[in-house]
């Protein structure tokens, strides 16, 4: 069964900084279990030693509707 948490918000660069720096704070702690926050939620997660790690960057321009530059992270991993 896959459940699935989805959280969109538009954050300030320096809180965007903050969640980012906590997320890292929760892999490097060495834990077994970590905490991610999701909206008004936290999820608890069992990452294993090695995570798979994936970016993707795309850059759109365009004339009518502007430019847009987007960032995916994604980690995932068998716990």
């Amino acid at each position: 069964m896959a459940q699935r948490t989805t959280a969109d918000e538009k954050l300030p660069r320096s809180e965007l900084a903050a969640y980012l720096a906590e997320l890292s704070e929760e892999f490097d702690r060495g834990e077994e279990e970590i905490h991610v926050d999701v909206g008004n939620k936290t999820i608890s997660l069992n990452p294993a030693e090695e995570v798979d790690f994936s970016v993707d960057v795309v850059e759109r321009s365009s004339m009518l509707r502007g430019s847009r530059e987007t960032v995916k992270i994604e980690l995932s991993w068998k716990p």
